[in-house]
């Protein structure tokens, strides 16, 4: 068991819109872990490359969740309390090698539709309902991803333009910009280490060059003050 890490100060978050954070699980609790996804695992087609809804489905990720270390991690990013909203996994193996082009993580998932203003356009992924939220829980975000293999700059990393958070929803234009004025920071991580980002820092990824597992756990954090959406909206996943 990891008793202690050095957790990214809010400052580097709000500046830079992101942390790497080693260490947060040993190899203990990332095989407990693996095993109870490998049990969620059956059935799923491989070349999906990955799983949804694990804070419904998981025990482990569940617990995940609750972990004092990687809570620390989201609350550095967006307060005290913070919950967690979504959980996915994402595997890049031989038979799902994607490539993410730049973006932002603009949607949240929702029990139900319901005509709220400032809440739209809508989308279904796997029969549950997704929507595009105001700008202003977007900003009260992230995304804490905790890896299961070691990612190397072989297995597709993740890449961020720090700071690209502070410059709120950006259209396509405005995306080619930031990429044409901010260097790109390839992230790395060791097994059992994290990546944290706000939902709205602009980041992509390549291809595995050789891909075997890159298995990790997505963690979305939102800040308390929105553990109730208005007018009825409520959280598909809520932890």
């Amino acid at each position: 068991m990891v008793e202690q890490i050095s957790v990214p100060s809010p400052e580097v978050f709000r500046h830079d819109g992101y942390a790497i954070v080693p260490g947060v699980l040993d190899d203990g609790s990332v095989d407990r872990l693996l095993v109870d996804l490998a049990r969620i695992a059956r059935g799923h087609d491989p070349r999906s490359g990955g799983i949804r809804h694990l804070l419904r489905d998981s025990v482990a990720v569940q617990q995940l969740a609750r972990d004092p270390l990687v809570r620390a991690v989201a609350e550095a990013a967006v307060g005290s309390g913070a919950l967690a909203v979504r959980g996915i996994l994402f595997d890049k193996t031989p038979d799902a090698n994607w490539k993410v082009v730049w973006h932002q993580d603009l949607t949240i998932a929702v029990r139900e539709r319901a005509d709220v203003p400032g809440f739209g356009p809508w989308s279904e992924k796997e029969g549950v309902v997704h929507v595009q939220p105001p700008i202003e829980l977007l900003a009260d975000m992230v995304a804490v991803r905790i890896h299961l293999d070691d990612c190397t700059l072989a297995n597709g990393p993740v890449r961020v333009l720090p700071g690209s958070h502070l410059r709120g929803r950006l259209s396509g234009a405005m995306i080619d910009a930031e990429r044409r004025s901010t260097v790109d920071v390839v992230c790395t991580v060791p097994r059992g280490g994290v990546l944290a980002f706000h939902s709205l820092l602009l980041h992509a990824s390549s291809p595995a060059e050789s891909p075997t597992h890159r298995r990790v756990v997505h963690l979305e954090f939102v800040a308390r003050k929105w553990s109730s959406l208005p007018e009825g909206l409520e959280w598909y996943e809520l932890y």
